[in-house]
């Protein structure tokens, strides 16, 4: 292994783990990565920014601006609407429709956007219905999983790895090549959640007491204890506001700072800052004490929670969001949202050991927010908290919304036919979206989630560098001389099995991009057609079913579901074994080496 090899296997080694270990966003890493091999050497300048003008690239940026102009013209509120008239035909019916609408829109447009999109409407179920919040959204986020690899629109994954085998020197992917693979796995994927993935799935119901928003189990919040309090300098088990309001007090913090340790007979004072864990509705309750208060905000304030103008809402910090690894007092929260104020996080776990004003926000985090209807338009129209007790809903605009179809039409028909390369196409439909007034430019912008735009030019550096090196041969011989005795079917069995393995603890685009090229490789190795081996990357690097963090739908149901880490695993596991199973027989057929 030549010093080179050695090196941007280091590099791409510590990117593995810093991806696993979710310290920095993983736009921060990739093009952290991109630098690195560029002062390396290992790639120049040109090599390095290669991946912010290549195709894949491009057309994944023009294709965010064309879903938020379906978005926008409010054709698809009425999937959110007719949601609700499913479940009075059974759950059974229900979970077949949420899976098939969600994999029906997430073929041409962003999975994450879709499950958006019909999270707050599933949600609402149990309140109207008495449906368990994580008896549907784990299907909902695996049907847009599935929908998504039926064809080269639904995922970023899928249009990434076309552009490698171009950049390759190989063709690129039809807009449906995919389509009849893709489906075999989506139809396997809805029998399995129907039946084994239905007795699997956690029934957990939210407790009762819901308010006017749905609640997904305890907050961590924290009040402060003012002079007028009547029970000042009395131990805990006295406490009669505890005891009332079923308040579990966690930890009990000085006006000074110091920690104490919440024992029966420790004493509260006056500006101590208590951490309790409690419902919405007791939060609620708080402002009825005399002498104690949330702490609005997370800071000092004499206000209470709401006023007549003002609601409680929740809303979650989706996967994308610029809040991610951020706290509440180095974001002034307040001051972005117009006013708005967090009095509550809750957390995957339920303790943390920060005041909540200093802890790094995650995504899947649900903030517990005070404002007013209009205040909270803020909320509404941003990407990056997603209002869980709302649905954002658009007029429909036939005009608009017939114009906008015909344009979706012409670019995928247009690159079906090989009129023009789906880059083209997707590019001159975003831009005449603009021009028809779909969307304003403005909106275009905020459209297009450049954290996926960054993330993808620097993993595309990734796999430049293998190729370059050399790298990608050695890994491609070396799965050849294990596995390739059993012949190429036997082979791209085995980088599927990889791929999905990798993608459920590190980014799919990530996983896609480290791989391709070694799939490339191995097909020269064997002397065989490359397709069945790109198509097995492909369509594992989205099919990510074991953990919450393999992809970024199964990180946004995590909590408004109530799911432990180990639900992935029990539903998930069997679904990619049984899908690598699908694969070994199906790809083949339908791409023959």
């Amino acid at each position: 292994m030549t010093f080179e090899i050695g090196l941007v296997f280091s590099i791409i080694g510590l990117a593995i783990i810093l991806f696993f270990t979710e310290k920095f966003t993983i736009d921060t890493v990739s093009i952290g990565v991109m630098v690195a091999f560029m002062l390396t050497g290992i790639l120049d300048v040109e090599e390095g920014l290669a991946g912010f003008s290549n195709p894949a690239t491009i057309t994944v940026a023009a294709m965010f601006i064309v879903s938020a102009a379906i978005f926008n013209t409010g054709l698809l509120d009425s999937f959110t609407h007719k949601l609700s008239t499913q479940a009075g035909k059974g759950q059974t019916h229900l979970l077949f429709t949420l899976m098939l609408s969600a994999g029906f829109l997430s073929a041409f447009i962003s999975d994450t956007a879709v499950v958006a999109l019909l999270m707050p409407a599933v949600i609402r179920l149990h309140k109207t219905d008495n449906i368990s919040p994580s008896k549907l959204l784990m299907p909902l986020s695996f049907g847009a999983l599935m929908g998504g690899i039926c064809t080269l629109l639904g995922t970023s994954t899928n249009i990434l790895v076309s552009g490698i085998a171009e950049k390759a020197g190989l063709p690129s992917f039809g807009v449906f090549e995919m389509s009849l693979m893709g489906l075999v796995f989506f139809a396997t994927g809805i029998i399995y959640m129907l039946t084994i993935g239905r007795w699997l799935t956690p029934d957990r119901k939210p407790k009762s007491g819901l308010g006017e928003s749905i609640e997904f189990g305890n907050y961590l919040a924290e009040v402060v204890i003012l002079k007028d309090y009547g029970q000042i300098d009395e131990p805990l088990f006295k406490q009669s506001l505890f005891e009332k309001l079923g308040i579990k007090p966690l930890q009990i913090i000085r006006f000074d700072g110091r920690k104490v340790r919440v024992y029966p007979n420790t004493s509260i004072q006056e500006g101590d800052i208590i951490r309790i864990n409690g419902d919405k509705e007791t939060l609620e309750k708080i402002k009825e004490t005399q002498g104690i208060e949330l702490k609005a905000d997370l800071k000092w304030n004499e206000e209470n929670i709401t006023n007549e103008e003002e609601r409680l809402y929740e809303a979650l910090v989706t996967p994308n969001s610029f809040l991610v690894n951020k706290s509440i007092k180095g974001l002034n929260f307040k001051k972005i949202y117009n006013q708005v104020l967090v009095i509550g996080i809750r957390h995957r776990s339920d303790m943390l050991n920060t005041l909540l004003s200093k802890t790094a926000l995650r995504a899947g985090d649900i903030l517990l927010l005070r404002g007013t209807e209009e205040s909270i338009q803020s909320i509404e129209n941003s990407d990056d908290l997603l209002l869980l007790s709302e649905t954002k809903s658009h007029p429909l605009n036939k005009t608009k919304s017939i114009l906008t179809l015909v344009i979706l039409g012409l670019i995928i028909g247009l690159a079906s036919f090989e009129v023009f390369p789906i880059v083209v196409t997707a590019i001159a439909g975003a831009i005449t979206l603009i021009i028809l007034g779909s969307l304003s430019t403005e909106q275009a912008y905020k459209a297009i989630d450049w954290k996926v735009i960054l993330m993808l030019a620097g993993v595309l550096s990734m796999g430049a560098a293998l190729e370059k090196t050399g790298g990608s041969e050695l890994i491609g011989a070396s799965i050849v001389e294990s596995v390739g005795e059993f012949g190429p079917r036997a082979v791209m069995s085995a980088l599927f099995a990889l791929t999905f393995m990798m993608t459920n603890v590190m980014s799919n685009n990530a996983t896609a991009a480290l791989l391709a090229p070694i799939a490339i490789s191995i097909a020269a190795a064997l002397d065989v057609d490359s397709r069945p081996m790109l198509m097995a990357v492909t369509f594992a690097a989205s099919l990510s079913f074991m953990t919450p963090m393999g992809y970024q739908t199964n990180t946004m149901i995590y909590t408004p579901g109530n799911y432990k880490f180990r639900d992935y695993l029990k539903v998930g596991t069997p679904l990619n074994l049984l899908l690598w199973i699908v694969a070994t027989f199906g790809i083949p057929f339908f791409f023959p080496f």
